[in-house]
């Protein structure tokens, strides 16, 4: 089994930047990708991010494309999500999952999901 936990949430300003973490821990050397999805209440957990193990081949929301840059520290089975940028409509519970089924952008595709850090971005 996989256990993830989501670290680095909390409120900035827009404009500003924020890293959140994803820790990864349990069997991940297969996992092959990881994914960063977020959730605002009465809306569908929606697509932001994803990489591959490798790190090789990212995937971003058109959304944060030039905001937000997803990257892999393997050595420490950690993925970050770098936001920059930030607007009021980034204000969300972060999410990071792993081992998608086929796709990298489908929520429900994803085995294992940690709890989720809340991103507030104020005016």
């Amino acid at each position: 089994q996989v256990q993830l936990v989501e670290s680095g949430g909390g409120l900035v300003q827009a404009g500003g930047s924020l890293r959140v973490s994803c820790a990864a821990s349990g069997r991940t050397l297969s996992s092959p990708a990881v994914g960063w999805f977020r959730q605002v209440p009465g809306k569908e957990r929606e697509f932001v991010a994803a990489i591959t193990r490798s790190g090789a081949s990212t995937l971003y929301a058109d959304s944060v494309k030039g905001r937000f840059t997803i990257s892999t520290d393997n050595t420490k089975n950690t993925v970050y999500l770098q936001m920059n940028s930030l607007r009021p409509e980034d204000t969300a519970v972060y999410y990071c999952a792993t081992h998608p089924a086929l796709r990298m952008d489908v929520a429900g595709g994803y085995k294992y999901w940690g709890q989720g850090t809340q991103v507030t971005v104020s005016s």
